[in-house]
């Protein structure tokens, strides 16, 4: 692998390190427990666990256990509104920090983005410069290549942007 590329796959992995260090430990054991609720097993547990309980506190009378929690299983029910209370809590807490890092990602691909593209358009204007100064190639104006060989201002891109949703907004939705 050469080395420019061996280099921006180490920046890439560094930056994911870094993100990955400023995680506290609250936030670790959230994702943790997400991820392990998440899973089809936890789904299959927890559906067996209330149907036991059910069952338990439904027929277990019968058979001389001790019912914790007769029909309609107020307890059960408080149980699964508490759960799921938590469980939205995780699920957003960890979808807003997936989100931030998202952000972060997403702003430094637009910085390189516009370096690429400042890039590009210097590149042009060499070429332009070296194909107007050799003797044997035909002087001629690209009004293309010259248009190119000038950077885009990000904050006019933007602008052009909103504009064009707006237009398209507008459009689709009527006056």
């Amino acid at each position: 692998m050469p080395d420019h590329a061996r280099h921006g796959l180490e920046s890439v992995a560094a930056i994911h390190d870094r993100a990955r260090e400023a995680v506290g430990r609250h936030h670790r054991v959230i994702e943790h427990a997400t991820t392990q609720i998440g899973q089809p097993r936890a789904l299959y547990l927890l559906t067996a666990f209330a149907f036991l309980w059910m069952l338990w506190n439904g027929v277990g009378a019968r058979f001389g256990l001790p019912i914790i929690d007769p029909p309609p299983f107020s307890a059960l029910q408080c149980a699964v509104s508490l759960a799921a209370l938590l469980l939205t809590t995780m699920v957003l807490t960890t979808q807003n920090r997936h989100a931030r890092v998202s952000e972060a990602r997403s702003r430094l691909d637009l910085q390189v983005s516009l370096l690429a593209e400042a890039r590009m358009a210097k590149l042009i204007a060499l070429v332009e410069e070296l194909r107007r100064d050799l003797p044997n190639v035909p002087n001629r104006i690209d009004p293309v290549a010259n248009e190119m060989k000038e950077p885009v201002d990000p904050t006019k891109l933007v602008e052009a942007i909103e504009k064009t949703i707006d237009n398209e907004h507008s459009r689709t939705t009527g006056p």
